[in-house]
């Protein structure tokens, strides 16, 4: 079993910057590619980015590239997501997940099931 718990969110303005962290728990991360996901008010949860196990090798969602990075520490078993430039449509609640040996290419699909998630934390933008 994985936990995971993620933190950093919280209330900024338009333009301005967070860094969320997810720290897991029970096993080490190094086999396991992790993701950012995020759902807002009345929308389905969606994609946001994600990085490779192996290679931490990165994909983004359109509209969060050149804005978002995603990171690991598999010496502190964790991931982190710095948002930059963030606008009021990327408030929502943000979720990390993992797969063992995921393909980061594949998180984006809403067929490609993750083996763990955490709780959620929320980020409010304001404009």
């Amino acid at each position: 079993q994985v936990q995971l718990v993620e933190t950093g969110g919280g209330l900024v303005q338009a333009g301005g910057s967070l860094r969320l962290s997810c720290a897991a728990s029970g096993r080490a991360i190094n086999m396991y590619t992790m993701g950012w996901f995020r759902q807002a008010p009345g929308k389905e949860r969606e994609f946001v980015a994600a990085i490779n196990w192996s290679t931490s090798s990165t994909v983004y969602e359109d509209s969060v590239k050149g804005r978002f990075a995603i990171s690991r520490d598999n010496a502190k078993n964790t991931v982190y997501l710095q948002m930059n430039s963030l606008k009021p449509e990327d408030t929502a609640v943000y979720y990390c997940a993992t797969k063992l040996f995921g393909l980061a290419g594949q998180f984006s699909r809403s067929d490609y099931p993750m083996d763990y998630w955490g709780q959620g934390t929320q980020v409010t933008v304001s404009s």
